[in-house]
């Protein structure tokens, strides 16, 4: 166990208010790409990039082409938690968790176990039609063909944030509440690039402030304690006591 590590336990052992903060990088570990991420094969098969296909604008104008980029890039319904989900899970159990809140939409936490999970981006679990607000699962997405529809005709839209939409302002709430209460804030997986999800971090007044990512982030000098590892390989060694 390094130096970090040992650390983050002590850390740990001493609190019983802690809040983490996750992006991309807890879920990678599990299988699930970043959408982000651009390779050879992608240019074969798509004419825009990931960030035009996931915005609202794009949804509304070319629905049949959003589709198929979304079972294609962001269904990975087969992906099972990792190390660091259930171990955030063990911790909410133990009570020294308060609460998740995550930037992204597979529901893996909850398929860990945690109860108190705040998606700021929605999740593709929840599925409603736009016209009457029938709710459909990920799996009657998954196995649609081209603009999911309704019974009623409608289209069926994913519960998820797309670029230009809006975060939910209950979730948001409830994240700042669950921050500012908190002695002591995990940031794990992300780049701290997503605004305004990373401006969230202004409102932790706690203890102590654990950054976990394998790059650099905005906020690394600001951090009582950094560890530059796979977040998975750090929490397989943290004990709940």
């Amino acid at each position: 166990m390094s130096r970090e590590i040992e650390k983050l336990q002590e850390i740990l052992d001493r609190h019983k208010k802690v809040v983490f903060f996750g992006g991309a990088g807890v879920s990678t570990e599990s299988g699930i790409p970043d959408f982000r991420s651009v390779d050879g094969l992608y240019h074969q098969k798509y004419d825009y990039p990931p960030e035009t296909i996931l915005s609202h604008t794009f949804f509304m104008s070319h629905p049949e082409e959003f589709f198929r980029f979304y079972r294609d890039k962001m269904l990975v319904l087969d992906a099972q938690p990792n190390a660091a989900h259930r171990k955030l899970a063990e911790l909410e159990k133990a009570g020294k968790l308060t609460g998740v809140v995550t930037q992204n939409i597979d529901g893996l936490h909850q398929k860990a176990g945690s109860v108190h999970v705040m998606e700021l981006h929605g999740s593709v679990h929840r599925n409603y039609c736009m016209r009457c607000g029938k709710f459909y699962d990920a799996g009657f997405m998954l196995n649609s063909r081209g603009i999911p529809t309704c019974t009623c005709g409608g289209i069926i839209k994913p519960d998820v944030v797309l670029y230009e939409e809006g975060l939910d302002q209950g979730v948001l709430r409830d994240a700042v509440k669950t921050i500012s209460e908190a002695d002591v804030m995990i940031v794990g997986g992300t780049s701290l690039a997503v605004y305004p999800a990373a401006g969230l971090l202004d409102y932790f007044r706690g203890d102590a402030l654990v950054l976990i990512n394998k790059g650099a982030t905005p906020r690394d000098n600001s951090a009582d304690l950094l560890i530059q590892e796979p977040i998975g390989q750090v929490f397989s060694q943290i004990i709940v006591r």
